[in-house]
């Protein structure tokens, strides 16, 4: 997920932030402050912040245990994460291989919501515990019980993108034995869910404007309504592109006849004879019959024009040891969840030091379109 900032590790997993969840932050404060300020009205000011930034914090500590659950069992299970981002609506694991049987799906899908009502109990037990002691520290954990009862009950809606949809995608992939048939059918699921989301939210909406006070509540289900019918949407989206690169390696895809410049180029050169008169976008740099880096458009563009007559292609291309490679054998969508995780667009295929050709992302959308076409 862009936009976002490295927090460190947990068990190996990079931790990141996106900058949405700083929105949410506020707001869950704000909110945590208020109803604390409700329960004892006696203390100082500081003292309700204090607790509602805390219990915030706490609230995404939750979060992340619940994500930290998903990603640690699939790991287990052989399905390399890439990292866990915590953003407006929650958090997210990225895991970059799917389940391979129905029961790993149904483990790596339930351990999640499972994590979170143990830590709702576990809070509901310390306000239990402490409640006649203090009514705020009462009402501290009380809040922290709640909300993780309702992150795991949320969660287990039937429908994608939540665990529920992909608990639901194991039991029907289970009995009917076909995984795109169990992903279409809980992405719909999912989509379902979100039309009565947004239905309930403008229902809200409009009974509370009536009464003369927007509700808040309303606008925020169209918003995750609205949310989740996209990512119900992108699940299926995911799946049939996963499922048309089954099987394709790199070498199947590749151009092999890719437009090779000698590093030397000026600028201005390269753009002359091979941008505007072949069409060019993209281009390997050699030195000799060494691939020295990749060149783009988009490197072109950060040189003043000025600068392109006596500017070698050397000295804007993306140099070799900062490149994203991939290799014959590799297996497409694998190499396609890279490119995604490094924001590039072609790869340099190589083996044993030799440049072999360019995969692009063209490449593959083309040949996924094609199999569409023929119906495959």
């Amino acid at each position: 997920m862009r936009a976002s900032f490295s927090l460190g590790k947990l068990f190996g997993i990079p931790i990141r932030i996106n900058y949405t969840w700083f929105l949410i932050l506020i707001l869950l404060t704000l909110s945590l402050a208020t109803g604390f300020r409700e329960v004892q009205a006696d203390l100082a000011p500081v003292v309700y912040w204090v607790a509602a930034f805390f219990g915030s914090l706490l609230f995404f500590g939750s979060v992340l245990a619940h994500e930290l659950a998903h990603s640690l069992v699939a790991r287990a299970q052989g399905s390399p994460v890439r990292d866990i981002t915590l953003f407006l609506f929650g958090g997210v694991s990225s895991i970059e291989k799917e389940a391979d049987q129905p029961l790993q799906e149904a483990l790596m899908a339930g351990v999640g919501p499972a994590t979170s009502m143990v830590l709702a109990l576990f809070f509901g037990a310390l306000s239990w515990l402490l409640n006649p002691l203090s009514a705020l520290v009462g009402a501290f954990f009380s809040q922290l019980a709640l909300v993780n009862g309702l992150l795991a009950i949320f969660n287990l809606l039937p429908g994608l993108p939540l665990d529920g949809g992909r608990i639901l995608r194991a039991v029907v992939w289970k009995v009917n034995r076909n995984y795109r048939r169990a992903t279409g059918i809980a992405a719909m699921a999912g989509r379902v869910i979100s039309f009565l989301m947004i239905i309930g939210g403008l229902v809200l909406t409009y009974i509370s404007l009536q009464a003369g006070q927007l509700n808040w509540n309303g606008l925020w289900f169209i918003f995750i309504g609205w949310f989740m019918d996209n990512a119900a949407t992108q699940s299926y989206k995911q799946m049939l592109l996963q499922e048309a690169l089954r099987g394709v390696t790199v070498a199947d895809l590749m151009t092999a006849d890719c437009t090779r410049v000698p590093r030397a180029l000026s600028v201005a050169q390269l753009v002359d004879h091979y941008v505007f008169h072949r069409g060019g976008r993209c281009f390997l740099v050699t030195d000799d019959e060494r691939l020295s880096g990749l060149l783009t458009v988009h490197n072109v563009r950060t040189l003043p024009r000025e600068q392109w007559p006596y500017t070698p292609v050397g000295e804007v291309m993306t140099p070799y040891q900062e490149l994203v490679l991939a290799h014959p054998g590799e297996d497409a969508w694998t190499v396609l969840l890279r490119m995604d995780q490094r924001n590039v667009n072609q790869v340099p295929v190589e083996e044993e030091g030799r440049l072999l050709g360019m995969l692009s992302r063209e490449n593959l959308l083309r040949y996924v379109r094609t199999r569409a076409e023929l119906g495959m």
